[in-house]
């Protein structure tokens, strides 16, 4: 009720004064409990101290950054649930770290470096030098004063000399670099034949004693997951609309505000005729194609009508009608037609032009020049605009209210019947699923299943409508009695029978292959499916196959000796038996003009890896004593 009193009549001298008076009685009450709390233990780090006002800052960063992530869907549970203070304290505790063995090895980063740095951001700078002004409103935006910008600026810096440091004992040899390009850029190829279950599926026959073995051993899997029910009242922002009202002065104010919004780029309307060719096409054929094209060019200019030349020779899919791009602007075309395009006048034809598709003549049929639309021509659709805006705020403020007037141990449905809404309450759904009945609600379900029964939520908003939910029942988490899930059950045997029967068909056949049975022999007389010269990377899946982790690896490990490995590969579709065509080098050439870039990034694995090595060894040997009440 206060707080709604209190928003309502925000302006009045009234609330002013009382806010003052609120202040007053916390500075004289509470003001020593504040100040002797701000240097509360959290942790030590070598005797160095954590303390809360610390943690509570790396906590709220982090929180507000996943606030960012998660938008609408965030409240307290869903922090809970990620463990956010967890993870800022590790995070404290790191940084401790760091910053004490950068000082051990003589370390520190001066006010000059940080001037230096700030200086040369190009975020802060107007034609090429730092302004103050940017400087101070790029923080405001984030919400950063100057001093703390500065200090995380600082340990940045810090990290980075560390890390330069420690780079500074890793070093990559040619050797390295050919090796790690080499595994990166291998590739084989591979024949597969594929046993699928499928084909035993109504072969396989079960008894009830089986069934029931089977369930036993996989009763887990059908384990029924916790569930909960939910009410919730919905705050839709149309509702508010015809509250909505907007002055000419907020039109004329947002017109002007965002000018450059409204502003119309060139435009051209163009026609052209392709003769297609391929990047990499031999030199015969460029030739022949490219004489073809200089014939219809020499046509197009003889004043023939281009459309009707379009529709008879070009090879693109505007073909039918007369090559007609329709209007088109800057950014909408590759690059090599779209220059040749802005340079020419109405009516001009172009010479040959050359892109990726092939060769182009491209006659221009229209231009619009760039201009401004008139606030006349957007006014019905800013005031639109503004008219969301403002139903959205609306109803946000509408949320608050209603959290804010709400008395302790309430029936939802009673309290939103009272306020003018509806309540709808869904049936029991799992953790797993969205809120039925509202779409994009995936993400709400961790902050739902962690309020307990009768708790109401804070104010969420999903797809731009904002919601109040209230737990009304919890189901647990149960094992069910198998003829519950019969259907299921015996679906998910026979498939695992059939499975079996399709792996050990396919040993079978290995075992006949590695005897020296020819593998078109073996295909052809048990019509067995097959995919032929199959090429892949280490960093692939083989083409048709996936979720075998360890089958590209044991691919890799064939020769022409040994073609077909010493077992079959299994997953959910079935059984595979691959075999070695061929291995194909590495293209030199290629490595020659990449190996740099290759250099790099095996640095920055290296680097990353010995950082994060060197960390978890300053971590085992420190002395961190950590105050877990005050976290948790």
């Amino acid at each position: 009720m206060l707080m709604g009193l209190m928003r309502k009549h925000a302006k009045s001298w009234l609330i002013k004064f009382l806010i003052a008076i609120i202040a007053l009685v916390f500075i004289f009450y509470f003001g020593y409990s504040f100040t002797s709390q701000k240097d509360l233990k959290v942790a030590t780090v070598n005797g160095d101290l954590i303390t809360k006002k610390e943690f509570n800052k790396a906590y709220f960063t982090l929180r507000e950054m996943f606030q960012k992530k998660y938008k609408g869907v965030w409240n307290d549970q869903l922090a809970k649930a990620l463990n956010l203070k967890r993870t800022a304290l590790n995070n404290l505790i790191s940084q401790r770290l760091i910053t004490q063995e950068a000082g051990r090895i003589g370390l520190s980063v001066t006010e000059d470096e940080v001037q230096k740095t700030i200086i040369e951001y190009e975020a802060f700078q107007v034609d090429s030098h730092f302004d103050i002004g940017r400087y101070r409103s790029m923080l405001n935006m984030t919400r950063m004063e100057p001093e703390d910008f500065e200090a995380d600026l600082a340990k940045d810096l810090l990290y980075q000399k560390l890390n330069n440091f420690l780079s500074a004992f890793i070093n990559i040899t040619d050797h390295e670099v050919r090796d790690y390009y080499h595994f990166q850029n291998e590739k084989i190829k591979v024949d597969f034949i594929h046993v699928k279950p499928e084909q035993f599926q109504d072969t396989v026959k079960f008894d009830q004693g089986s069934l029931e073995a089977y369930f036993d051993e996989k009763k887990a899997s059908y384990r029924i997951p916790e569930k909960i029910k939910v009410a919730y009242l919905a705050i839709d922002p149309v509702n508010f609309k015809d509250q909505a009202h907007i002055t000419d002065s907020e039109i004329k104010d947002y017109y002007e505000f965002n000018i450059t919004s409204f502003s119309v780029p060139k435009k051209v309307r163009a026609r052209h005729i392709l003769f297609k060719l391929s990047k990499d096409a031999p030199e015969k054929e460029n030739e022949k194609v490219l004489k073809t094209a200089k014939e219809i060019l020499a046509k197009a200019r003889e004043d023939k009508d281009f459309a009707s030349l379009a529709k008879k020779f070009s090879e693109g899919p505007t073909r039918v009608t007369g090559g007609d791009l329709g209007y088109f602007e800057k950014g909408q075309m590759v690059k090599a037609f779209e220059d040749a395009v802005f340079k020419l006048k109405k009516g001009d034809i172009s010479d040959l032009v050359r892109t990726r598709f092939g060769y182009h003549i491209i006659k221009i049929e229209d231009i619009k020049e760039a201009g401004q639309k008139t606030l006349p021509e957007v006014r019905d659709k800013i005031k639109e605009s503004l008219a969301n805006n403002a139903s959205q705020e609306l109803a946000h403020e509408k949320g608050l209210t209603l959290i804010d007037q709400m008395p302790y141990d309430i029936d939802l449905k009673k309290y939103a019947s009272e306020n003018g809404f509806k309540i709808r309450n869904t049936d029991y759904f799992p953790l797993s699923e969205s809120v039925p009945g509202i779409s994009g609600s995936a993400k709400m379900g961790k902050s739902l299943f962690a309020m307990e029964k009768d708790e109401i939520s804070d104010l969420v908003e999903l797809q731009n409508i904002y919601y109040l939910f209230q737990l009304i029942d919890k189901k647990d988490s149960c094992l069910p009695k198998l003829e519950v899930v019969d259907e299921a059950v015996k679906d998910d045997y026979k498939t695992h029978l059939a499975s079996l029967k399709a792996k050990t068909v396919a040993e079978k056949y290995l075992v006949e292959l590695n005897k020296g049975k020819g593998w078109d022999d073996l295909i052809n007389e048990n019509k067995l499916i097959a995919q032929s010269n199959l090429s892949f990377t280490r960093q692939q899946d083989i083409p048709g196959i996936v979720g075998i982790p360890t089958l590209t690896e044991t691919a890799f490990r064939l020769t022409k000796a040994k073609p077909y490995p010493d077992q079959i590969f299994n997953n959910q579709n079935g059984a595979y038996i691959i075999r070695l065509v061929e291995k194909e080098k590495v293209d030199q050439s290629k490595f020659d003009k990449e190996k740099d870039k290759y250099r790099v990034s095996l640095m920055q694995e290296k680097q990353s890896r010995a950082f994060d090595i060197w960390l978890e060894n300053l971590r085992k040997k420190a002395r961190i004593e950590v105050v877990t009440s005050v976290v948790d």
